[in-house]
């Protein structure tokens, strides 16, 4: 099932200028004004929001916006500069969300999700998180998700949100309210429509195709089927030069899933030696399959450091070769490096008498590539008393930090996050719970070791000035034990509100 991704940028040439500008751009509530030109004549091509709320829009003369605002900042527009710095942006894309990434000038990017956005925890996680990283770098992004292009272009630029998934039983339904422009009409089009009453996508669909086709020419039928998946959209896709890119062309379309495996090993082994000549090794792999009806099938896989060894490759991608569609057969294999590194070539020293230390990274790369990005991580020690701030999550193949597990009060392997609040009986102000229920049962304290005093961290926050736990260890009449702790210190009630919670189980 296919899942194009439409990113509409509607402020994109204010926005480009403003981060090349960096310190010295002007202030957003100054109005700002680029200028281009219609022939001959000088006219407004992008305005920012300070601007367009005094009225003035793109097409507008520049004599006419500067006779409507005297202090209008106008610099000139550079449409070329724009264009190529969509292509970088692109390629940013494709290094970090999708194999499948091409520039859609002026104001926009394409991306196809299909396969890649578990990497990202689902397409929720995967266009917020796209939102994000854009509009921490000052630029306005508005982005559709839908089963085809042609819809998610349309969603994206006159939908009613600026972040929409539409799933494939409601695309008809979401595309039928869209005016008629979202199908990238040309204008002569879209005002002939009009005169015949045709306003919305809905209205044009029900409409008899042959005399559309008579007046108007093909395109109306070909965008309406692109639209709704009837068609296909072949799209020139981003490719920057400085990635390791290997190809190979085939005089017959293939399509048996064990020829496609052959060839990718191929492909693997022609990389390896790209990637040798650079020293370099890839730490994230693209492999394309373009189909006899231009469609293009993708599988991506990563690695936890940079790998220079086909065989490994060739596993890797390997173990999603089910999942691509061949249809009518496959006329070219892509396998690119879209993110490679420097490869290290530290010699291990070998000991006669310490075993030397196992190679994880190869299962560390097929378990991260059959989970969502960020599943697969290594518990780590931080400097912190509070138990719940001592742990932090780190890459699976990561260097120690330095810090180490404490050695003086052992922890539970296992923490309840919130800690469960249970009822306790014990003598105050440092002797151990008797008993105390959890999850509705009652459990008589045999054994007990404790008080292990922990006070709030101030420098964190201010309310943590003067808490303090005091945490024991209980093991009960069944043998199990627990890791219980009482907020406050038995006798100062600043101190906590001497309330019992269970926060670890012993294994």
């Amino acid at each position: 099932m296919t899942r194009a991704v439409s990113v509409y940028l509607p402020g994109w040439p204010i926005d480009r200028l403003l981060r090349s500008l960096g310190a010295s751009a002007p202030p957003p509530d100054r109005p700002l004004a680029l200028v281009g030109r219609e022939g001959a004549r000088r006219q407004i091509s992008a305005v920012n929001k300070a601007a367009r709320a005094e009225g003035i829009v793109p097409g507008m003369a520049v004599a006419k916006a500067q006779a409507l605002l005297a202090g209008l900042d106008v610099r000139d527009a550079d449409p070329a500069g724009d264009d190529a710095a969509l292509e970088r942006l692109a390629v940013w894309a494709l290094r970090r969300y999708s194999p499948i990434v091409a520039a859609d000038p002026p104001d926009g990017l394409r991306l196809d999700m299909t396969g890649a956005a578990h990497l990202l925890g689902g397409e929720d996680a995967f266009i917020a998180d796209l939102a994000r990283r854009l509009a921490d770098s000052g630029i306005m992004a508005s982005i559709a998700v839908a089963a085809t292009y042609g819809a998610a272009h349309g969603l994206a630029r006159f939908g009613p949100s600026a972040s929409t998934i539409v799933h494939d039983h409601d695309l008809e339904a979401r595309l039928a309210p869209l005016p008629i422009m979202a199908l990238r009409l040309d204008i002569g089009t879209i005002d002939g429509l009009h005169r015949l009453g045709v306003v919305t996508i809905g209205d044009l669909a029900d409409m008899p195709r042959a005399p559309l086709t008579l007046r108007f020419g093909p395109d109306v039928g070909r965008r309406l089927d692109q639209a709704y998946g009837r068609a296909a959209e072949p799209c020139d896709l981003v490719e920057a030069p400085e990635l390791v890119r290997v190809r190979r062309a085939f005089a017959e379309p293939i399509a048996a899933p064990e020829t496609l495996a052959r060839y990718t090993g191929k492909l693997a082994v022609q990389l390896c030696e790209a990637l040798e000549t650079k020293g370099l090794g890839a730490r994230r792999l693209d492999l394309l399959f373009t189909r006899v009806d231009n469609r293009i099938e993708a599988i991506r896989a990563g690695t936890a450091r940079p790998l220079r060894d086909a065989r490994r490759m060739t596993r890797l991608l390997c173990d999603r070769i089910e999942t691509v569609a061949p249809g009518f057969g496959i006329e070219l294999m892509t396998l690119t490096a879209s993110v490679a590194e420097p490869l290290d070539y530290r010699s291990t020293v070998s000991s006669l008498i310490e075993p030397a230390a196992p190679d994880l990274s190869e299962l560390v790369d097929t378990l991260a590539n059959r989970m969502a990005h960020g599943r697969l991580y290594r518990c780590a020690p931080t400097q912190s008393e509070v138990p719940e701030r001592s742990v932090r999550e780190i890459a699976p193949l990561a260097r120690p930090a330095g810090a180490a597990w404490p050695a003086d009060w052992p922890r539970p392997a296992r923490l309840l996050d919130p800690p469960a609040p249970v009822e306790a009986m014990a003598l105050l102000p440092d002797h151990p719970p008797a008993s105390f229920t959890w999850g509705g049962v009652r459990r008589r304290v045999k054994r007990a070791d404790g008080p292990e005093r922990i006070f709030g961290e101030w420098w964190v926050r201010d309310g943590e000035l003067s808490a303090v736990r005091d945490y024991f260890q209980v093991e009960d009449d069944a043998g199990e034990r627990f890791w219980l702790f009482r907020r406050g210190d038995g006798e100062d009630p600043n101190t906590g509100d001497h309330r019992w919670y269970l926060h670890g189980i012993f294994a």
